[in-house]
């Protein structure tokens, strides 16, 4: 009974949010709560939201001050250099504009936090997609997809779970699983030239200058879809028009402090590597920058003031659905959802499949990474899928290295907190999101294994 409620839940909330008939934050609260009524666990909701807060409750609180510390990196202009330089490698192509986004987050996912990765890739990307009339929903798959692929370096999170839930090194987990993970990384390059294609005879060529060419009025581009008639240059090009200029190339913008830009610059390498080393933990190492951030580029109070009331709708929108998450999440866990959904999916592989547990784990880490959190995952079912491996003689590194294989779309799960930051920074709604990037996603995990099948590595 549980098994069926929570694939119907889940199913419920993503049919919902996906069709638009709720907006997500609402969904994640409010369907988890009519299903914990419904499984005759309603008494104790509260316990399970309580429960679900205070887990993701520093996830929350690092995800606003990361946000309004890269906020102001933005305001006082440490990523304008970035941007002028992805603009003269794209030259206002569409093609070289996805292909540079999918460069830039397989890139900046080396610090291992998708978070990151999301707000410095769509705080250089965004102005170009918009100058462009691109559509976001590109950006934000391609982000996401990249770094998903680049999640599973052992510092990212999967590959540290899966190794203490099987009492493993690491290295013999992500060594060997490095040409299946390059395959999967070429794959989402070759996603972002497709979709670029696409983008390309959707809307023409600029060229650079039209694209820096500033423009009074704005046009809103829906995610993933039409816009209104642009007008066709002479040859053939479309024209940059009806669009906003790129606010991050500003140069008269009160905010710029060209003279703190190599404060700046070592400041956020500082936090990065203490990020990394795991000096502290990753909100208060956040709290701290954006504090220290704040007080040298704003010392006086109501320019701090502004510049916090600036991110403010970034920092409510994402702090609001880790906190709505959390009710999902602690619904799911607290009843028992969670469990007996894992437990049926292993006891339905037939025993025929018992040489193939490699394999299978691989597929079943698709579906299972999504609908669960890494940790449900890694540390509640893994342990499962080896033990039946090594029934049938499958050796555990085997096992968890097929575990890896779905983390390309694990990435876009709603269960996720840093997908709020993506869509939330490149104003794409979240349904529009999953709609565009779980077939891709997906398809790129599946690459992932192919290859890793194929290398003799899974």
């Amino acid at each position: 009974m549980l098994t069926v409620l929570g694939f119907t839940m889940i199913a419920t909330f993503l049919v919902l949010i996906m069709l638009k008939k709720l907006s997500p934050i609402a969904a994640l609260v409010l369907i988890p709560a009519l299903f914990c009524v419904l499984v005759g666990k309603g008494a104790h909701l509260g316990d399970y939201v309580v429960d679900g807060v205070g887990k993701l409750a520093p996830t929350a609180a690092m995800l606003m001050f990361a946000i309004i510390y890269f906020g102001v990196m933005i305001d006082v202009g440490l990523f304008d250099p970035v941007v002028r330089g992805i603009l003269r490698f794209c030259k206002a192509d569409p093609v070289r504009v996805v292909v540079g986004t999918a460069v830039l987050a397989a890139i900046v996912s080396l610090d291992g936090d998708g978070s990151t990765t999301f707000m410095i890739t769509v705080s250089a990307m965004y102005p170009l997609y918009k100058r462009l009339g691109m559509s976001p929903v590109v950006m934000t798959g391609v982000a996401a997809t990249a770094n998903g692929v680049m999640n599973t370096l052992p510092w990212g999170g999967p590959t540290a779970r899966a190794a203490t839930a099987l009492k493993l090194d690491a290295s013999d987990i992500f060594v060997p699983m490095i040409p299946a993970l390059a395959v999967g990384l070429v794959a989402v390059f070759v996603l972002a030239y497709a979709l670029g294609r696409r983008e390309r005879a959707r809307l023409g060529l600029l060229t650079l200058d039209e694209a820096l060419e500033p423009e009074s009025e704005t046009v809103l581009v829906a995610a993933g879809g039409s816009e209104p008639p642009r007008p066709v240059a002479a040859d053939g090009g479309a024209r940059a028009s009806e669009v906003t200029g790129f606010q991050g190339l500003d140069s008269e913008r009160a905010t710029l402090r060209p003279r703190l830009y190599w404060f700046n610059a070592a400041l956020t390498v500082v936090l990065l590597t203490a990020m990394i080393m795991e000096w502290l933990p990753i909100p208060v190492l956040f709290l701290l920058g954006a504090a220290l951030a704040l007080t040298v580029n704003f010392p006086h109070m109501p320019d701090q003031k502004a510049r916090i009331a600036a991110h403010s709708d970034n920092v409510v929108n994402v702090a609001g659905m880790v906190f709505a998450a959390a009710v999902f999440t602690g619904v799911l866990n607290g009843t028992g959802m969670v469990k007996h959904m894992a437990d049926w999916l292993v006891g339905a592989v037939p025993d025929a499949m018992g040489p193939h547990m490699a394999l299978v784990t691989g597929v079943l880490s698709l579906p299972l990474t999504y609908f669960m959190s890494n940790d449900g995952f890694y540390f509640g079912v893994l342990p499962v899928l080896a033990e039946a491996g090594a029934a049938h003689g499958v050796s555990s590194v085997e096992i968890a290295r097929a575990s890896l294989v779905g983390q390309a779309l694990h990435m876009s799960s709603p269960l996720v907190p840093a997908v709020y930051v993506l869509v939330g920074m490149a104003k794409v709604e979240f349904g529009d999101h999953t709609r565009f990037t779980v077939k891709w996603a997906a398809l790129t995990s599946l690459v992932v294994l192919g290859a890793g099948i194929l290398f003799g590595i899974i």
